[in-house]
């Protein structure tokens, strides 16, 4: 299968939807992601905090694909932003995955308390000089987390991946990262699985199509210029997430879906603002 690719700003090309890892770990973890791979995906999301680095990479070698045509990401956990340390966790993220370099490699959390971001993420451009990765990026950035991190190393990043679905579809973080050319890419991108697949408005979207909730919530973030990074470890699963772009939801089924917006529509509470990740 053939995923259509969202281009970043400084020319990097983005699939417009990946593969969730979290919790894929060990040699079950690892056949998951090398199915997936062979299914079809080009993207490939990872973290060093999910302590699957490893699965992921076995996954990239184990697959038929060549390395060179799937984009792997991880990320950099909070208690280690300080500059060396940042370096010695990207230096071991390459080591775990037994691959010559990452692809993607994002600041996990702002950690604004702290407020050691902008180091962190300082350290993570000369991984990149270094070739360890090749693009770095950022996670659970707000707007003045962005403009932090560009104006201390003129590097805008490539991604933002931020908590976003039908009850929390975030507009002014999407134009905001789009204003600064930066790809936002959604985890949680079906709520974790809460009642949003319930959802009546899901439920006739989806069936208006002949698809499953999922799928419908899915291409709503397609058609939204998002990347979801939905989970499945079952082949079947798999596919069918894959399987969002032979149909297209109209105006009005899109703004449906974006209206189910709640106020409190993050599903732990995860405010970057406030919330802090070690």
């Amino acid at each position: 299968m053939t995923i259509p690719t969202l281009a970043a700003q400084d020319g990097t090309t983005i699939p417009a939807i990946g593969l969730g890892t979290y919790r894929l770990q060990g040699e079950e973890g690892a056949d998951a992601v090398a199915r997936a791979i062979d299914a079809g995906y080009r993207l490939v999301d990872s973290a060093f905090s999910y302590e699957n680095e490893g699965a992921v990479g076995a996954a990239v070698r184990r697959s038929g694909v060549a390395r060179e045509d799937v984009l792997v990401t991880s990320k950099l956990p909070g208690r280690h932003h300080a500059h060396d340390d940042a370096v010695r966790t990207v230096e071991e993220s390459v080591l775990r995955t037994g691959l010559d370099y990452l692809d993607l490699y994002l600041v996990h959390w702002p950690n604004p308390r702290v407020g050691r971001y902008v180091e962190a993420y300082e350290a993570l451009v000369e991984c990149r000089d270094r070739g360890l990765v090749r693009h770095v990026g950022v996670s659970n950035f707000l707007p003045e987390h962005l403009d932090a991190v560009i104006a201390a190393t003129g590097v805008t990043p490539v991604v933002n991946q931020v908590e976003l679905h039908p009850y929390f579809p975030q507009p002014l973080q999407r134009a905001a990262d789009a204003e600064r050319g930066v790809v936002t890419e959604a985890w949680s991108p079906i709520g974790r699985a809460n009642d949003l697949l319930r959802d009546p408005v899901v439920t006739q979207v989806a069936a208006a199509h002949g698809v499953s909730p999922v799928q419908a919530i899915l291409r709503w973030h397609v058609q939204l210029g998002v990347v979801p990074l939905p989970k499945a470890s079952s082949p079947e699963r798999q596919r069918e997430n894959l399987d969002v772009f032979s149909f297209e939801l109209t105006t009005h089924e899109m703004n449906a879906l974006t209206g189910l917006a709640r106020a409190d529509g993050r599903t732990n509470g995860q405010d970057p603002a406030v919330y802090e990740e070690l």
